[in-house]
């Protein structure tokens, strides 16, 4: 949390020292943008190379772990299925509700000019792909290529395949293979990380740049993502709460009133590994089996993102909508697929990090910009309390839902 509060501290501060330059004297800010702005877009491009290796690494170790937890039991299994559903909910909702808000609640034409304007002017789209076009896009004839050209697409594909194939190997090359894939995410994690600590740099020169091409305007565009992203928050945190009574059928007294510990960790800690401990007591206070709870809460905690498709694909969503990208029908089912690979991907990572391993994959599958995500990270910081919000009530919903209908296993020598 200091290092988002960092960040957030470090990109307000490169935003007011350029509306103070431009101000004072607007040619010295156009001259100065020349030696600043190269920072932030280096900062960038160290960013973005860790992408490929990242999510390939990450999505094979996420499935095959995925795979492993599916077959330890039955509990395991149907505990997995509940995740898959609820995350497809979960991008789904986005999809249809943000348009809708975009619609009712429209950044001003000015603010909004302002912000693409710094965050890397208009992005020319391409035709729209037809059917065709998509089916033909899915299977890589190079998958080498395919990652060499950043078709995050169809190296998700592959790499999913492959995924797959490895957990029908031998125990022992299933082992080696998911070994060197782990230590390739760890070793990019070290990579990623080491770039991140130099994020206060590269933000303060990307706020100062978008300051001074932007103006005031630029804090308005940004208030205004922030509220977005942030509505999307609180309807997953409400359509998890709604599922909790309506599927899971809990009502909805009994299940707040069991989570309120585990909200208030949440919201001080933001980390869905830091509320298990509140989560295991909820579910306790929900009737369930605390054995039952001690397998697929901690399996939650580690492959199940509830809010992720659902927040990941706004902020795409929501760049393209400023970029004027229409976004077609075949496009958003790319999209939704990359989030659910995105979200079972990104195993325990803190926020910024997963913030740009599991966006970036998503944006470029549906052609939007990518560059923008070097500043929307620094404003994750609120978003990501709904983000915590979301996840904790997803997590002891499902728990639950999962634990109710598996019977335990009768004791050997008797019959079921």
């Amino acid at each position: 949390m200091k290092s988002a509060w960092f960040i957030l501290s470090a990109l307000i501060a490169g935003m007011l020292l350029g509306i103070g330059v431009e101000i004072v004297s607007p040619s010295a800010g156009t001259a100065s943008l020349p030696f600043i702005e190269p920072i932030g877009t280096l900062w960038l491009n160290a960013l973005k190379m860790t992408i490929v290796p990242l999510i390939v690494a990450l999505l094979i170790t996420g499935i095959t772990a995925t795979a492993d937890a599916a077959r330890a039991g039955k509990l395991a299994g149907r505990a997995v299925m509940t995740f898959l559903g609820a995350i497809f909910l979960s991008g789904l909702m986005t999809l249809v509700l943000l348009p809708l808000l975009l619609r009712l609640f429209p950044l001003s034409a000015g603010a909004a000019a302002a912000l693409r304007d710094g965050l890397g002017g208009t992005a020319e789209a391409g035709p729209s792909p037809t059917f065709a076009d998509f089916l033909l896009s899915l299977i890589p004839t190079n998958p080498i290529a395919a990652a060499a050209e950043t078709a995050i697409l169809p190296l998700i594909v592959f790499t999913t395949i492959f995924a797959f194939a490895i957990t029908r190997i031998s125990p022992v090359h299933r082992a080696t293979l998911s070994g060197l894939f782990s230590a390739l995410g760890e070793a990019m994690l070290v990579v990623i990380t080491w770039v991140l600590a130099l994020a206060p740099i590269g933000v303060f020169a990307l706020g100062y740049a978008l300051a001074v091409k932007a103006g005031v305007a630029a804090f308005g565009g940004l208030v205004h993502y922030v509220l977005m992203l942030s509505a999307i928050g609180i309807s997953i945190t409400i359509l998890g709460l709604l599922l909790a009574w309506l599927v899971v059928g809990v009502p909805l007294p009994r299940f707040f009133r069991a989570m309120v510990p585990t909200f208030a960790v949440a919201i001080s800690t933001q980390s869905s590994l830091a509320s298990l401990p509140a989560m295991l007591k909820a579910s306790h206070d929900l009737g369930v089996d605390p054995k039952k709870a001690d397998v697929v809460l901690p399996l939650a905690v580690a492959i199940f993102r509830f809010t992720s498709p659902a927040m990941n694909l706004a902020v795409v969503v929501y760049v393209a909508w400023l970029f004027g990208i229409q976004l077609t029908p075949w496009e958003m089912a790319v999209g939704l697929a990359v989030a659910m690979a995105a979200a079972l991907s990104s195993v325990s990572l803190p926020g910024s990090i997963s913030f740009v391993t599991s966006i970036a994959p998503i944006a470029v599958s549906m052609g939007v910009p990518v560059a923008p995500l070097g500043l929307l990270v620094a404003v994750e910081t609120f978003p990501d309390i709904f983000r915590t919000l979301g996840n904790v009530v997803g997590d002891v919903a499902a728990t639950k839902f999962a634990a109710d209908e598996i019977e335990d296993d009768p004791p050997s020598g008797e019959a079921p």
